[in-house]
C-alpha cells in the first residue's frame, strides 16, 4: 500500500486552471481518470489525511503510485477527453457501466445500393439508420413483419440477394408479397431506396401524413369500386396502426427526448434511460454499475450521458435531456451536448406535468431493475456460500453462519420507539421468523439502549425455552418476557433446520426464539455493538458472535475493538450484510410507521366497551365531530340510532375523563384538520400498544 505523501506534487506545481488527470499504479496503469475545473483545488483534495477521505477515496489513492495531468482550455475540451481516456485507459476505479452493446437495434442500410431492414448490435456504423434500442430482438422482428405488408423492403443477408439474382428466383418473401424483390428486378433501385426512406420516416415518427394519404386512397378505390385495392389498403393502414399501438404515446406534444433516471445504494447503481421520438417510447436500455468511487447521483448522470452520447452526432443526440439530478456544473455538459447534436440540447430535471410523471415511471423502471439484479445475485447458491465464508474469514469465526439475525431500532424523534429482528439462513430472508418489538424499558430516544434492551429480551426468551425443555441447565429462572409479533411472510427454506422437536411445541406451534443465531448483527457502529454484547455477557451467553454495520461507510464494527473492518467493495460477505441489514431497516421503520398511524387514528371512544367501529361511525355521523358529542347530554346521545342509555352514560364518562388533545396536524400539508378525527391521548407506559385484538390473542406478543 503506497503513500500518498511519497508522489504528492510539490506546492505550485498544478496549475490553476481545467484539465484531466491520470492516477496510475506501481505498474504504470491508469487506475483513475478524473476531470476538474481547477486542478489544483480537485488533486489537493486526495492529498489529505486519509482519515478524512471516503473509503473508496482511500483506497485509490493507497493503491495509485503517480498522478500526472493535461490541461485544457475549457471544461467542454475536460469532458471530452475525460470521456475519450476513459474508454482507452478502462480505469478500475472509474463508474464503468456495463454497457449496452448487446442492445439490438431496428437498423437500415441505407449506405447499400438496395438498402436492408435488419436487427444489429454493437457500435453503430455510417451511413445505416438506427431506430431503438429494443428491449428483445423478436420485439424488433415483430414490428418488421407488421411494417413490411406496407413497406415491403429487403431483408435478406447479402448471401442470399445474390443468389436469388444469379437464379432469377425470389425468396418466400418475394412470393408472398412482404418484399418488393429488387433482387429480381421486380423495381428499380431508385424506388426501392424510396420505399426505404418512407419505412425510416414512418419508424422516426411521421405516421399521420401516410396514414392519411392511405386512407384517402382506400376511399377513392372504394369510390371507383376497386374493392379488393380498398380492402388491402384497409389491411395495410390495420397492420400500420397496429405497429403503431406497441409504442404507446407518452407525451402529447410529440416531443423528441431522452429520458434517464438512476436507482442507488451504496454500492451500486442501477440506469434507465427511455428514447422518446414523436411523443412515443422508441426504445428503452439499462445497466447496472458498481459505484467503485465516491459519487454523486449528478455525477452518475453525467457519466451516462457520456456513456449514451460520447459516440453520437446529429439526430441521434434528441433536442431535450430529462435526468433526476444536473450534473455539477450543469453548463459544461450542456454545451457538450449542443456541440454533439450541432443545435441546441436542453438538460434539465422536469418539475411537473406529463414529462414529470414519465420521469416517475423511467425511476420505477431504474428501481426495479437495481431489484432484480440483487435478486438474482442473491439467489445463487455459490454466491451465497461464498458470501457465508468470506463473512466468517472477515469476523474470525469458526464456521459460516448459517443463521444471521439482524436488529434494528426505528423511531420519529423519540417517540414510537420500536425495533425488528429479521432471520436470514443460508443467506435468504426467513420471513416466518421474523419479529418486531416495542420498546417499554423508559421513554425517549437512546439507541443504544433500546438495543441492549431488545438484545436482552430476545435472548432471555431464548434461555427460558431452554430452560423449560431441559435443554439448558442454569440456577436462576430467567424471567419470561413477552413474544413477538410475527410478520406474515413466506418461509423461505433454509440448509441448516433444526430438530423439529427443538422448534416446535407438543402442539406443533413452532416456538418463539427456540433457534439461537451464530452471527448477531446490528444496524449501528460501536456503540450499539457494545451495548448488544453487553446483554449477550449479562446473560451468560458467549457463544453468538456480534458484530455491526455502520451505514455511512458500511464499516464492519466488532466488540472491544477501537478500529472497525472494511470488507473489499466487491465482497459478496459485505453485499450480504448490507442487505440484512437493508431488510432490518424495512421492517422496524414499516411497523414504526403503523404504530404512529394508529396513534394519531386514535380516539377516547376507543376506550368504551362495547363500542364497536360501526355504531362509533353512526355517533361522529350524528353529531358531526368529537367536540359536539363532548357538549352533547346523554338524552341526545341516545337519539342516535343503536345507542342505549347505558352506553350513552358510559359514553359520557369516558370523555370527560379523557383530556381533548391539540388539533389534528396533517404532517404532509402542515394543515391543521377538521376534529372530526381529533386524535386522543394515549395513557399507560410509554409506547404502550391499543390493541384491538381478543386477550387470548395479545397474549405473549411483543408489539
Amino acid at each position: 500500500m503506497a503513500d500518498p505523501s511519497s508522489y504528492r506534487p510539490r506546492p505550485g506545481e498544478i496549475p490553476d486552471s481545467p484539465g484531466v488527470y491520470r492516477f496510475r499504479d506501481e505498474h504504470r496503469r491508469v487506475i483513475y481518470v478524473g476531470k476538474a475545473k481547477s486542478l489544483r483545488q480537485r488533486l489537493a483534495n486526495y492529498f489529505q489525511d486519509l482519515a478524512g477521505l471516503h473509503p473508496r477515496t482511500r483506497s485509490m489513492v493507497t493503491t495509485a503510485a503517480s498522478v500526472e495531468w493535461t490541461v485544457v482550455s475549457t471544461e467542454v475540451e475536460a469532458l471530452q477527453l475525460e470521456y475519450s481516456w476513459i474508454k482507452e485507459y478502462d480505469p478500475r476505479f472509474n463508474v464503468k457501466y456495463r454497457d449496452d452493446k448487446s442492445y439490438p437495434y431496428l437498423a437500415v442500410t441505407m449506405n447499400e445500393e438496395f438498402p436492408r431492414v435488419q436487427v444489429m448490435r454493437g457500435h453503430k456504423k455510417k451511413g445505416v439508420r438506427y431506430f431503438g434500442p429494443y428491449a428483445h430482438a423478436w420485439a424488433i422482428r415483430d414490428t418488421v413483419d407488421l411494417m413490411l405488408r406496407v413497406f415491403p423492403v429487403r431483408t435478406c443477408s447479402a448471401g442470399v440477394f445474390k443468389n436469388a439474382a444469379r437464379t432469377g428466383r425470389p425468396c418466400l418473401l418475394g412470393y408472398i408479397g412482404k418484399c418488393s424483390a429488387p433482387c429480381v428486378e421486380r423495381i428499380s433501385p431508385e424506388d426501392h431506396r424510396e420505399l426505404a426512406e418512407e419505412f425510416c420516416d414512418f419508424m422516426a415518427g411521421r405516421t399521420g401524413t401516410y396514414l392519411r394519404r392511405l386512407e384517402r386512397r382506400m376511399a377513392e378505390a372504394a369510390e371507383e369500386m376497386e374493392y379488393e385495392r380498398a380492402a388491402r389498403l384497409r389491411d395495410d393502414i390495420g397492420a400500420l396502426k397496429k405497429a403503431m399501438e406497441k409504442n404507446a404515446v407518452v407525451l402529447a406534444d410529440a416531443t423528441d427526448a431522452d429520458l434517464i433516471a438512476v436507482a442507488e445504494d451504496e454500492l451500486e447503481a442501477a440506469v434507465q434511460i427511455f428514447h422518446v421520438r414523436g411523443g412515443r417510447v422508441r426504445g428503452q436500455r439499462g445497466w447496472v454499475t458498481d459505484k467503485v468511487e465516491e459519487i454523486t447521483t449528478g455525477a452518475l448522470v453525467e457519466h451516462a450521458l457520456q456513456q449514451l452520447y460520447g459516440e453520437e452526432t446529429g439526430d441521434a443526440v434528441p433536442r431535450e435531456v430529462l435526468v433526476p439530478a444536473l450534473p455539477d456544473p450543469v453548463d459544461p455538459v450542456q454545451e457538450w451536448l449542443t456541440g454533439r447534436r450541432g443545435s441546441n440540447v436542453s438538460l434539465r430535471v422536469p418539475q411537473r406535468g406529463d414529462k414529470k410523471a414519465l420521469m416517475e415511471t423511467v425511476q420505477r423502471n431504474a428501481q426495479q431493475a437495481l431489484v432484480l439484479h440483487k435478486t438474482k445475485r442473491a439467489s445463487d447458491l455459490t454466491t451465497r456460500s461464498r458470501a457465508l465464508e468470506e463473512i466468517s474469514d472477515a469476523l474470525g469465526l469458526d464456521s459460516a453462519p448459517l443463521r444471521i439475525e439482524c436488529y434494528d431500532i426505528s423511531h420519529l424523534q423519540g417517540d414510537d420507539v420500536v425495533a425488528s429482528m429479521v432471520v436470514f439462513e443460508d443467506g435468504l430472508a426467513r420471513k416466518s421468523e421474523y419479529r418486531r418489538f416495542q420498546i417499554k424499558g423508559f421513554a425517549g430516544q437512546d439507541d443504544v439502549r433500546s438495543m441492549h434492551e431488545v438484545i436482552t429480551r430476545r435472548f432471555r426468551r431464548y434461555l427460558a425455552e431452554k430452560e423449560r425443555t431441559g435443554e439448558w441447565a442454569d440456577g436462576e429462572e430467567p424471567g419470561a418476557e413477552p413474544g413477538a409479533q410475527e410478520d406474515p411472510g413466506t418461509a423461505s427454506v433454509g440448509l441448516a433446520e433444526p430438530p423439529a422437536s427443538t422448534l416446535t411445541e407438543d402442539d406443533g406451534r413452532p416456538k418463539r426464539f427456540a433457534y439461537p443465531p451464530q452471527l448477531v448483527v446490528v444496524d449501528g457502529g460501536a456503540p450499539q455493538v457494545a451495548a448488544a454484547q453487553r446483554a449477550l455477557d449479562e446473560l451468560g451467553i458467549d457463544d453468538i458472535a456480534v458484530c455491526g454495520l455502520a451505514k455511512r461507510l458500511e464499516e464492519v464494527w466488532l466488540p472491544g475493538d477501537d478500529d472497525p473492518v472494511v470488507l473489499p467493495r466487491t465482497s459478496e460477505g459485505l453485499y450480504l450484510l448490507q442487505r440484512i441489514r437493508d431488510e432490518a431497516h424495512r421492517f422496524a421503520i414499516t411497523y414504526q410507521r403503523t404504530k404512529r398511524a394508529k396513534r394519531f387514528r386514535s380516539s377516547p371512544l376507543d376506550d368504551v366497551p362495547g363500542l364497536g367501529e360501526t355504531r362509533k361511525q353512526a355517533l361522529i355521523k350524528h353529531f358531526g365531530s368529537l367536540k359536539r358529542l363532548r357538549s352533547a347530554t346523554i338524552e341526545q346521545i341516545c337519539d342516535v340510532p343503536g345507542i342505549g342509555r347505558k352506553t350513552a352514560e358510559t359514553i359520557v364518562a369516558a370523555l370527560a375523563q379523557a383530556v381533548p388533545g391539540g388539533p389534528a396536524v396533517n404532517t404532509a400539508t402542515g394543515e391543521i384538520m377538521d376534529d372530526t378525527e381529533e386524535p386522543g391521548q394515549q395513557t399507560g407506559s410509554p409506547g404502550e400498544p391499543v390493541s384491538t385484538g381478543a386477550p387470548d390473542e395479545r397474549r405473549g406478543q411483543e408489539r
